[in-house]
């Protein structure tokens, strides 16, 4: 069991040791042999409850409008506010956690997750619901940007890829659980359970963390973090993914797309400029080009965008035919079924020879495959399970075998902002892979609309496909 053995800090008093002290794990629990098995179940909590908040709070939007008396673009900002929160802190706090200690933020990020998901639901109004789902992104960003990285430092390095797929499994089980458990909150209880069901979930996983989670702080002094860095990439993320909003039907004028998108190019110009000159960069840029890093980052974007984008074509596919809503559930949960699958087989059923990158490459052309059939056959509820059912399994293969290869081609000590990286490629992925799927729909009518969605979902599977080539092969590309 690899738990880093921190030199004993000076003493500080009483409050500030125990707000800034990762404690270690109980001896007869850190010498257990299932010790690692325990820390990564640990994290598949808030990787699971990560995943069931981003699919759930979709099924709260017509009970807000109702209760607030708002429009769809106003209650969209309960999901966008999160999102845009989210990315812009993923990378700074992994860089503050590799200095103050993964295993501290990790259980940091429980506590405010769970105590914002508390007043998400008592909020009395959208601004404050809103402002509450800000807080609850700072706690989802602190657990996030650990996860991968406490995964990674938990596991002996012969198991780390099982349980990277242990953790995506986690994920999925709260994504297929999400549309289910959202609907049946909302028709028994009200929308307000559906933020108030992370409370106990998150109070568990916290007294979990505390005895079970190794404590991972390397002791090294990277000086301040890079706060002029961390304004710009939240000033273009955040633009970036405004004006996809915008251009799907956010309800803003359309010039400010143009706007917007230069914003988001000149503020990420000036991120880049910031890190290649500043003395202690908030992102090594070398990073990126070490290895198969950056391709690798690349790749993890466009499978999670593959991942979610379904999630917004299926359900206005189906529903443009009459289709039940509890047929559209059942027929979505195909897709995170057959990623847990492969996510938590994959590791056993193929070849142990076989390389990262070899994973890989198959994942992502299964996912080619998967969405050429998405394109093809009819989008009815009696052929979607089917290709979705194989797409799940492509990326079951595809994103566990990818987050391997990038965070073991990332030094141990910048692992909690290699996490962050892979995990700031994840809600880009994410929330490009809605938006791109919506701005589709938008600006083609019917079943025209749907085919271009499908399309667009099959371009950047092929993309991911490009990044996985020998890399004698793909550096003119990338």
């Amino acid at each position: 069991m690899r738990e880093h053995r921190v030199p004993p800090s000076p003493a500080v008093p009483g409050l500030r040791a125990l707000l800034t002290t990762e404690r270690p794990r109980p001896e007869l629990i850190r010498r257990h042999p299932a010790a690692w098995r325990l820390a990564v179940a640990t994290v598949c909590f808030g990787a699971f409850m990560g995943q069931l908040d981003a699919s759930i709070v979709t099924l709260t939007y017509q009970p807000l409008r109702e209760e607030f008396h708002s429009g769809l673009a106003g209650v969209e900002w309960v999901s966008l506010a999160y999102l845009l929160a989210l990315v812009a802190l993923l990378v700074p706090v992994g860089r503050l956690s590799d200095v103050h200690g993964r295993k501290l933020f990790y259980l940091y990020g429980f506590a405010v997750f769970t105590a914002a998901s508390a007043a998400c639901g008592l909020a009395p109004g959208l601004a404050a619901l809103v402002g509450f789902r800000v807080v609850q992104a700072v706690g989802a960003a602190l657990m996030q940007a650990n996860s991968v990285a406490l995964v990674t430092t938990s596991a002996p390095a012969d198991r780390m890829r099982g349980a990277l797929g242990i953790q995506a499994a986690g994920q999925a089980l709260g994504l297929a659980l999400g549309p289910t458990v959202g609907g049946a909150l909302v028709d028994t209880l009200g929308w307000r359970w559906v933020f108030l069901v992370n409370v106990p979930i998150g109070v568990l996983a916290l007294v979990g963390g505390h005895y079970l989670l190794p404590r991972t702080r390397q002791g090294a002094d990277h000086g301040r973090i890079d706060v002029r860095g961390v304004l710009l990439l939240a000033c273009s993320s955040t633009a970036a993914l405004l004006a996809l909003s915008v251009a799907s039907g956010l309800g803003l004028p359309l010039w400010t797309v143009l706007g917007l998108v230069l914003i988001a190019g000149l503020a990420g110009w000036a991120f880049v400029r910031r890190q290649r000159s500043c003395p202690r960069p908030l992102l090594d840029l070398a990073l990126l080009r070490a290895g198969r890093i950056g391709p690798g980052l690349l790749a993890g974007l466009c499978g999670y965008l593959v991942l979610f984008g379904p999630l917004v074509l299926v359900p206005v596919a189906l529903a443009r035919h009459g289709t039940a809503p509890l047929t559209t559930g059942l027929v979505l949960t195909a897709l995170p079924v057959g990623f847990a699958v492969a996510a938590t087989t994959a590791e056993r059923l193929l070849p142990a020879g076989w390389s990262d990158l070899r994973r890989s490459r198959i994942g992502a052309a299964g996912c080619l495959v998967a969405l050429a059939l998405l394109v093809v056959l009819p989008l009815r509820a009696g052929t979607l399970p089917w290709s979705l059912a194989l797409l799940g399994l492509a990326l079951g293969v595809l994103i566990p075998a990818n987050n391997t290869l990038v965070m073991r081609a990332i030094p141990a000590g910048s692992a909690g902002t290699g996490g962050g990286m892979v995990n700031m490629t994840r809600g880009l992925g994410t929330a490009i892979g809605v938006a791109a799927v919506t701005l589709a729909l938008h600006l083609a009518a019917g079943d025209g609309g749907l085919r271009a969605a499908g399309f667009v979902l099959l371009g950047f599977a092929a993309l991911a496909l490009v990044t996985t080539v020998p890399l004698r092969l793909s550096v003119k590309f990338w």
